[in-house]
């Protein structure tokens, strides 16, 4: 079943929101088993997004704009929460954050995201010590 070819947009908007919804569990739809990235694996991938969800509980992701080119996919996201736990070594600030995001994808023959890198790590960082404010 090819997934993200039939209907990027339609397809990227259900991921985004079984994200915000924290349905880590239904990712399975999306994401290969052996995705790369930041953490390898579907069990890893499911880790770093609760470890942003423990640290901001009211973290969101708003896709603005999707762009395909073949295999590839970049997204252009608007993110949002507030810092209630320690993130990437940060405790807690307590400040709510805005953050513009960049999100590329490799898809696999099946159209599932196979390698996911971007930028959010760093951009939450930036704005947790007051930078680039």
């Amino acid at each position: 079943m090819v997934i993200f070819a039939d209907d990027p947009r339609g397809t990227y908007a259900r991921y985004i929101t079984a994200c915000n919804e924290r349905r880590f569990g239904d990712l399975d739809e999306f994401i290969t088993t052996d995705v790369e990235g930041v953490r390898s694996g579907i069990d890893g991938y499911r880790d770093g997004l609760r470890d942003i969800t423990v640290a901001f509980p009211d973290f969101s992701w708003c896709m603005e704009d999707l762009v395909v080119e073949g295999r590839l996919m970049a997204a252009r996201l608007t993110d949002t929460g507030t810092h209630h736990g320690e993130f990437d070594g940060i405790a807690a600030t307590g400040r709510y954050v805005q953050i513009q995001e960049l999100a590329m994808y490799r898809l696999d023959d099946d159209g599932k995201i196979a390698r996911c890198w971007g930028d959010l790590a760093a951009s939450l960082r930036c704005q947790l010590l007051g930078r680039g404010e």
